[in-house]
Formats: structure tokens, sequence, C-alpha cells
């Protein structure tokens, strides 16, 4: 019995080498593995040497199922090809090359995750020599673009336990991708009671990999600015690749431990009608945190981290506290601020309002206001400089002195800060007129002319206009001024004029004589001798008329046919208030004796 199981042995040996090539002297060269991308297209590549030559090979490719047995998919000798029916790779698989170059190439189209397995190339020689060579086909899919999900967004440091920052989550990867949590630029691991990072994998119907990884956390202040996102690693043909999330960001509350209270605004010096804004910042984030002001002079308090203060004053000048009062645990924080109000009282001019003083006396005036500053004072007048400092010197006053002196009080360290006073200065003296000129005028006949008359003098003085006869002159217009008073006429141009400005007050008078020529027309001289060259032709006509005898005497029957001599005894009576004698002249112009005349004068009166 033994003697046959051991020749049933040595029988089993020889048909096993026998079909394997134990004796072969043919050589098999094959790549480990291969590497393809799901969907693509492998190549497997199987080179072989015999001592007896590469003519006339048997080639045949198989591959290990997952029990382990080799199913043959491709025969070929030298006479066939045959791609085995009922394979997976039946319609997806071609072999290129007949072995006479010792090398054979298999080719799988459209790889697909069953496909990774293992391949065996088996070469017969022409005796009973053979060799076979394996590679493992390993296929890559790139797995679908990793997301990420917020879950909570709003965290407190006072939870005790771990909370869910978020879950990254890639999809329809081979082999399973790896996800890693990053906050920043560190990776994060799990650690106890502080970071717990969870795992999880799937496998699809499709044979792919979905991981997620979701990420807990105790919240601590150091996080409010952390930025949080995955990172996937994944395999591909020669090494990895990586994609990342996009981040997310969570924020922390937490209590202040600190606090700051500022001006801010205005900037510098604070003055009296400014608005001042008081901030008050502290240095947690918590919702639960209330902020406010509180004037400590009278602990008037407002509930606000912004205070504005409109129109200040001195009154509102010293101490302001403000307090961050987180309501959860009653923990609070102050910061105090100082605020000082500077002030500039109304500006204080001596002496008061009008001041009096004679030509050529002195004055002496000033003018202070109260400042928690320094002060600079000028003195103004007619929009000119005239003095500076507090105190105003007015010498030897004149009529071009008097006038309204502004004192203009400022505080050099703050912009816009003043103060101002007036003084108003009147010189006792005489009517003086100003603008003695164009007295003299020529204006034409008929025209109305306006005459006007400045004087300046205290007491105002008092204007009347009067034409050499002592005739007043209309009715004046009058504007009194600050030196005086101004006042102007209106006449119409008849004759020559002489007219008088007037000017009067208690310290004495004053005149200015103004001689206006009247000129004739242009179109009056005309008229007029028009009106003369009408009357001569007017006389002319009459006179041929009463030669011809058109003309007839009170009776209407003047006998017109007498002679020549009783056609000229028609006269006219001359008298003179120098001599009683008349004398008659005939209507030719000659003279008549005086017995003649006095007869012909009677026929005339006939």
């Amino acid at each position: 019995m033994a003697v046959r199981d051991a020749a049933s042995l040595l029988v089993g040996l020889f048909v096993i080498f026998h079909t394997w090539g134990a004796w072969a002297d043919v050589d098999v060269n094959m790549e480990d593995r291969v590497e393809v991308i799901m969907g693509e297209t492998a190549q497997i590549t199987c080179m072989f040497t015999s001592s007896e030559g590469i003519g006339g090979m048997m080639i045949q490719w198989s591959y290990v199922t997952r029990s382990g047995e080799k199913q043959r998919i491709f025969y070929q000798d030298s006479t066939m090809k045959v791609v085995e029916r009922g394979t997976p790779f039946t319609e997806r698989i071609s072999v290129n090359g007949t072995g006479a170059t010792g090398e054979v190439v298999l080719t799988i189209s459209d790889v697909q995750l069953a496909d990774e397995v293992e391949f065996v190339c088996y070469i017969r020689g022409l005796t009973d020599g053979s060799g076979e060579g394996r590679t493992k086909l390993k296929v890559f899919k790139t797995p679908d673009l990793p997301t990420i999900e917020h879950l909570q967004k709003e965290i407190s440091v006072n939870e005790k336990d771990m909370v869910k920052i978020g879950t990254c989550e890639v999809k329809n990867g081979f082999p399973k991708p790896n996800i890693t949590w990053y906050s920043n630029t560190t990776p994060l691991r799990s650690v106890p009671n502080v970071m717990k990072v969870v795992p999880r994998s799937t496998i699809e119907s499709s044979g792919l990999f979905s991981v997620t990884s979701e990420l807990n956390m105790k919240v601590v202040k150091e996080h409010k600015d952390d930025e949080f996102y995955c990172e996937v690693t994944y395999f591909v043909p020669g090494g990895t690749r990586m994609t990342e999330t996009y981040r997310i960001n969570i924020t922390v509350f937490y209590p202040s431990t600190a606090v700051n209270a500022w001006v801010e605004s205005p900037k510098g010096k604070i003055k009296e009608g400014d608005s001042i804004e008081l901030h008050c910042v502290g240095n947690g984030n918590s919702p639960s945190s209330v902020i406010s002001f509180k004037r400590l002079e009278d602990d008037k308090t407002w509930e606000q981290k912004v205070l504005l203060l409109p129109n200040v004053s001195r009154l509102d000048s010293g101490g302001y506290e403000c307090t961050s009062l987180d309501t959860d645990t009653f923990e609070s924080v102050s910061d105090n601020i100082s605020i000082f109000v500077n002030y500039l009282d109304p500006a204080v001019v001596m002496p008061q309002e009008n001041v009096i003083v004679a030509q050529g006396a002195d004055l002496k005036a000033t003018c202070n206001a109260l400042s928690s500053l320094q002060t600079q004072t000028v003195w103004i007048k007619d929009g000119q400089e005239v003095s500076k400092g507090h105190t105003l010197m007015v010498e030897k006053a004149t009529f071009d002195k008097a006038g309204t002196y502004m004192c203009v009080v400022t505080v050099p360290e703050i912009e816009g800060m003043e103060t101002s006073g007036t003084l108003l200065l009147n010189v006792r003296g005489p009517p003086e007129i100003l603008n003695r000129d164009n007295t003299e005028r020529e204006e034409s006949y008929e025209t109305m002319v306006d005459l006007s008359c400045h004087v300046r003098g205290y007491p105002t003085p008092k204007v009347i206009w009067t034409t050499s006869d002592g005739k007043v002159l209309g009715t004046a217009s009058e504007i009194v001024t600050e030196d005086g008073v101004k006042s102007e006429v209106s006449i119409k141009v008849t004759s020559d004029i002489t007219a008088f400005c007037n000017a009067s007050n208690e310290a004495g008078t004053d005149v200015l004589i103004f001689n206006i020529k009247a000129k004739g027309s242009g179109a009056i001289i005309a008229a007029i001798i028009i009106c003369i060259l009408l009357l001569a032709i007017l006389g002319s006509v009459l006179f041929f008329l009463y030669k011809k005898g058109k003309i007839c005497g009170r009776s209407g029957k003047q006998d017109l046919t007498k002679d020549k001599s009783s056609k000229d005894n028609i006269v006219v009576e001359m008298k003179s208030d120098n001599t009683e004698e008349a004398v008659l002249l005939g209507v030719n112009g000659e003279k008549q004796p005086a017995g003649d005349q006095s007869s012909e004068y009677l026929d005339v009166q006939k």
C-alpha cells in the first residue's frame, strides 16, 4: 500500500513538472504590477527566452480567480489565436505579437475594479520545456471632490464637553482615500478630553470607497481665529495626490478679561461746544457681555459701548468708568478715562458800548476773556488789524480813527476756539464835509441833477440844502453812516443855479457850494430858428396881400383906386416917452411932415 502511494506521488510530481516546465529551459520575465486608472486601457507585457530558440512557441494567458484557480482567457500557437469565450475579459482583450520576437502584450480595455487580479503568462517550447510569469493589475479611481459641513458655528468656551466642529466626506475613490483635519497649517490628531477625530468608511455597491471624518474638540479662546479644513489623500498610478476642502471657521464666545476706553473724537484737546464720542471695548466676545459707561462725579450711567456727549461744557469734565459685565458668570472688568473740556468765556471790553472822545484826545481800552488755556488778542478795524494785545491805545483821536473796533481773542492750541467783543468810538467835533470835488458842473437845460454831500462829525450833523437866495431845495434823502450822514437832493435845471450843502451840529458848521451852469439844447435852438423863419414868411405873405388890396379896412369899403399919393397916406403913429412929438410913417417907410402927419393920421382913424 505504501509502495503504491509512493509511486502515485512520483507520477504526480512528474506530471506537474512536465506541465509547468520544471524541466524547461524557457525564461519568462514580467513586471510585478501594472497600475491603471479605472476606465482606461492596461497593457501587460510578457517577455521570454528559450535555449531552443523562440520559434513555434505555445502562449497561454490566464488570470487567478478569487478562489485561487486559473482561468484561461487566451491561447496561441503557430497555427491559431483563440480568445476564450464566457470570461469577464472576452470582449475587452487583445494580444499583440506571435512570440517570434520573444515578447507578447496583453491589452485590456475599459479596466474595471473587478479586473484587479493576477495575470499569468505561460510559454511552452517545441520540446517539453516551458515557463510562466505573473503580473498583478492594480486599478485606481480618483475620488469625487471632498465636501465639508459646518456643524456648529457659534461655540462658547464655557461648554464643558467637546463639541462637533464639522464633518468631511469624500466619495467614490479606490483604493480607500484618507482624510486629515487641519487647523490653519497644523494637522489634528485625537487627544483624550481635548480632541477626537472619528473616521468612517463605506464600500459602495460599485466597489468604490466613501470616507467621512468628524471633528470634535474642546474649544478655547485661542481657536477664535482658526480656520479648519480637510485634506484628502488618494492613490494614483505611481504615487499619491492630494486635494483640500474650503476653509471654515467658528465663532468663539469668551468673556472679557480686560476693557479699554478712549476718546474717539475729537482728536486732541476738547473745547466747549464739541461733541465727544467715547468708545469702550473688551477683549472678550460674548453675547452675554454688557458694556456701560458711568460718570464718576454723579454716577450717571449709560448702557452702551459708544457714548456720545453732544455740545459739551466745562461741567462735563471729569472721570468716566467703562465696565464690561458677563451676565452668565457675573464677572466684570473696568477701565477709567478722564476728559477735560477747555473753555473760553465771552470777551469783556472796557469801556463798554459807545465811547465819545473829543478830537485830539486819547483813549485806552482793554479786552479780556477768561480761558483754561493761553490766549492771543488782536484789535481789528475796517477789516484790518490795528493792534495786538489786550490793550488798545487810540492817540489824538480824529474822525478817521472813529468807528467800530473789534477785539478777537483766540486760543492757539485749539483751532476754531475764539471769542470777540466790539467798541464803538465816536469822536466829538464840528462837521467836516468829505469829497469836495465835482462842485463846478455844467448841465443841460430842463434836466434833473443829483447832488450829494457826505458829512462826518459828532453829534451827527444836520444837513440843509439851499439856493443863493436862501430858498430850501426840495426834500433831501439821508443815510446815517458810522461817522456822520450822507445827504442827497435832486433839482431841475431851468437856469444857472448855485446850491449850498449846509451842515451843522453843536460843535460847528461847514458848507459846500455847487455851481451849476445851464446849457441850451440843440433841439431848442433849432426850434427857435424855425419859428423865426415861419414868422418872417407869415409877415411877408401878409404884406403882399395888403399891397394887392386883399386886406380891407374897418368899413370894408375903402377905395383902393385912388392915386398913388393917397395910397401912401396910410400911416402908423409911433410915440416915445422922451418926446411928445408923434412920428408918422408911411407904409412905404417915408417920414411925413408934421402937418401932413396929422391930417393923414385923421384919415386913418376914419
